[in-house]
């Protein structure tokens, strides 16, 4: 699915963050992200998104090299990027309006789009009751909690049905019972579907619930990330476990480089 190939990047003149670095993601895997401030956690999905641009070496994904963000790329961000002034219902179909702008031209939207009102309608109104938002469809932002706020953002992304979803902790700014609620939502879907995704985080506990692989940035040697196998993502009954609490410890003495 993803193939970075010998990846260099940095800002301005300052050291890269980046450099000769590779990676290999699989279709459906779910990926978390985490390490220090300042490690390149976000620069690494934006370079995904196609948002930034390597300096050398390459991003290819489902066989094609990013150059520019892809239709079938979601993005979730920390701040909900919500227009204020829209309801939820047109916030979560902004997405599908700008589609439907532009046409199946294979650069803003995929080219086999469904261009059907009744389906696309359909789309919104699905996602909107899967995520528990449907009653407040005809509510503003400003009327939402930070937690309704976040589904709204999250329903905006899946319901363009991306086959990578790239999330710059989206939970982070919530409280602990509507943190853990959405990422037991997360992982549901997960289940459900073949969609690829990637978690930046700054969470170690969230990390080990959502990510089946871990790329773990050390505090010593950001430069070198190491891969983590976590058989303890999605499961819910296993978040109090004495095995879960190692892994959340053997996690943190790799990202502080300790022994």
């Amino acid at each position: 699915m993803i193939e970075v190939n010998n990846l260099t990047f940095s800002y301005s003149e300052k050291s890269p963050l980046f450099s000769t670095f590779n990676l290999i993601i699989g279709q459906g895997e779910s990926w978390a992200v985490i390490g220090p401030s300042g490690c390149g956690k976000s620069t690494l999905l934006y370079l995904l998104a196609g948002l930034k641009h390597p300096s050398a070496g390459s991003i290819r994904i489902a066989g094609k090299e990013v150059t520019r963000p892809r239709p079938q790329t979601g993005l979730v961000l920390q701040d909900h990027g919500l227009l204020p002034w829209a309801t939820v219902r047109r916030n979560v179909a902004l997405g599908i309006t700008i589609r439907k702008f532009y046409g199946p031209d294979g650069i803003h939207a995929p080219p086999d789009m469904n261009m059907d009102p009744k389906a696309t309608e359909a789309q919104v109104d699905f996602w909107l009751d899967w995520l528990g938002i449907g009653d407040l469809q005809h509510s503003y932002p400003s009327q939402l909690s930070r937690g309704q706020r976040q589904r709204t953002a999250i329903a905006r992304t899946l319901v363009l049905a991306p086959d990578l979803l790239l999330m710059d902790e989206p939970f982070s700014a919530l409280d602990a019972p509507i943190r853990i609620e959405l990422q037991h939502v997360m992982t549901h879907f997960h289940r459900q579907s073949d969609m690829t995704s990637v978690i930046v985080t700054h969470d170690i506990e969230e990390a080990v619930f959502l990510g089946r692989k871990i790329l773990i940035f050390s505090r010593r040697d950001p430069m070198n990330a190491q891969v983590s196998d976590n058989p303890l993502a999605g499961q819910p009954e296993a978040r109090h476990t004495p095995d879960f609490q190692d892994q959340c410890h053997r996690l943190h003495a790799i990202l502080e480089g300790t022994p």
